[in-house]
């Protein structure tokens, strides 16, 4: 990447301080992710890039059609919007979730999500606003720490390298219990007013590829509720085909 990053400069222009010009463009897409529309200032603030560098690459984003420009602002543009429909954090996972999402959240009236661990945190691939959206808004793409019920579960019955950072003392014993009974449970101990029940969906004869979780208020029976997304979870595994 150095000399593609030497081609792309402008005469006199220093190169980015220990980052690519691929680097810096993703930074900027990261950046605008977070917010509906901003202008140059912040993006070149929050990518952490010089404003001379980051209005260049936001000129060449917006050529690609990767952002849009209005006036003074930017914001994300079609064509990210175009290539990120086609993500599949498995194959055929957002397809088969849909319809037992749908009935999940017709039946308890839950927040419902569909969660996988990426770079360290829980995301969603997908999901249903429900009861708890205020506290907690379920938008596919969004992200949390990987101790939501949801992180604890693939943590514990995933893959080993899902996470590189230290593990909490009592980790061990945690990721026990979620093996043993299948299920983590969040009890208002990342957001008050919010208690969740997580289960892992996995294809058949499969590793685990997802966690599906519905977040309710503290009042509701977790027990009940476990037996509800644990159902949704299996038919979730069941429309689903190995990955190559």
């Amino acid at each position: 990447m150095a000399g593609q990053g030497s081609a792309d400069r402008k005469a006199g222009e220093p190169p980015l301080p220990g980052r690519s010009v691929l680097e810096g463009a993703f930074a900027l897409l990261e950046s605008l992710a977070d917010t509906d529309e901003t202008g140059l200032a912040a993006l070149a603030a929050s990518s952490g890039l010089p404003k001379t560098t980051a209005y260049r690459l936001l000129d060449q984003l917006v050529a690609l059609g990767a952002v849009e420009r209005r006036g003074t602002c930017y914001r994300t543009g079609s064509r990210m919007f175009r290539l990120g429909r086609g993500w599949q954090p498995h194959p055929g996972l957002r397809a088969a979730a849909q319809e037992p999402l749908r009935q999940l959240a017709g039946a308890t009236g839950a927040s419902v999500c569909l969660c996988v661990l990426r770079e360290g945190r829980t995301m969603a691939a997908a999901g249903i606003p429900g009861i708890v959206d205020e506290l907690a808004p379920v938008r596919a793409g969004a992200t949390w720490p990987w101790t939501t019920a949801a992180g604890r579960l693939l943590v514990a019955t995933g893959p080993k390298a899902l996470l590189t950072g230290p593990l909490p003392p009592s980790w061990k014993r945690q990721a026990a219990e979620i093996q043993q009974n299948g299920v983590a449970l969040d009890r208002e101990e990342l957001i008050p007013g919010v208690c969740c029940v997580a289960v892992p969906v996995a294809p058949p004869r499969g590793e685990v590829v997802g966690a599906l979780c519905a977040m309710v208020e503290p009042e509701r029976d977790l027990r009940r509720l476990t037996h509800i997304v644990t159902r949704a979870g299996r038919a979730i595994g069941a429309g689903l085909r190995q990955a190559c």
